[in-house]
């Protein structure tokens, strides 16, 4: 029985794949809007944007010298990541507006990824992502939801074939891409009707003194851009 040893792994990982035809890109990406256009399956896919919307504050804390006391993920989708440090000062700065931008950052360098045929180095390091994340998820419902999405990737990369990792990659790379929109829509509209009233531009226009419309305008600026950038990328098959 042929055993994969660490050097055909790595090749496997770091190694490139088949570029998909145009059709499944673009089949990948109509699906992907389908999940963020229609009300019921957003309430659902949106945990995946929240997975990476407390992921970003999570890794952007620890970057930035703080210290990460957990993270939540409520099945409301929202979340919340605690971290300990100084309250003011540039590192709370970065981590409370790296939420929004967060998922459609992620999208955007998984764009590139694809866009140089690294189908398989995606789907491991996001699985590393989620696998280091796991480890901070402080409530029930959100090592649920860590342990499902990753096993997905995991079963993904290392039983599908290459078609399939493709369709797979593609898929969640457009729905980060698509997915990170939406929610700073979602936001603007319940900070017109009085809700939302400790949200994180509301969190970084008390840090910097810059409105908190402001902020929702960077995030606004970030997400659409990284949609169009990692767009393109994945158009160029």
């Amino acid at each position: 029985m042929h055993t994969t040893n660490a050097a055909e792994l790595w090749d496997r990982v770091t190694g490139t794949q088949p570029e998909p035809s145009l059709w499944l890109v673009v089949a990948t990406g109509v699906l992907a809007l389908s999940l963020v256009v229609y009300r019921t399956a957003w309430l659902i896919a949106r945990n995946a944007i929240t997975i990476a919307h407390e992921g970003g504050h999570g890794l952007v804390a620890l970057l930035s010298g703080r210290r990460l006391q957990g993270i939540r993920l409520h099945s409301d989708t929202s979340g919340l990541t605690v971290s300990r440090g100084k309250p003011t000062g540039l590192g709370m700065i970065l981590t409370a507006a790296a939420g929004y931008i967060a998922p459609s950052l992620l999208g955007l360098g998984g764009a590139w990824l694809l866009a140089a045929d690294h189908i398989t180095a995606l789907l491991w390091g996001a699985t590393g992502l989620l696998l280091v994340m796991l480890v901070m998820i402080r409530n029930a419902y959100g090592i649920l939801t860590v342990v499902v999405t990753g096993a997905g990737f995991l079963l993904v990369s290392w039983l599908a074939g290459a078609q399939v990792q493709a369709a797979f990659g593609y898929g969640v790379v457009w729905f980060l891409l698509l997915g990170g929109v939406r929610p700073p829509f979602e936001l603007q509209r319940k900070r017109r009707y009085g809700g939302a009233g400790d949200s994180d531009p509301d969190q970084l226009a008390r840090l910097t003194g810059v409105p908190a419309v402001g902020w929702l305008l960077f995030f606004h600026v970030v997400t659409v851009c990284s949609l169009i950038g990692g767009g393109r990328w994945l158009l160029e098959v």
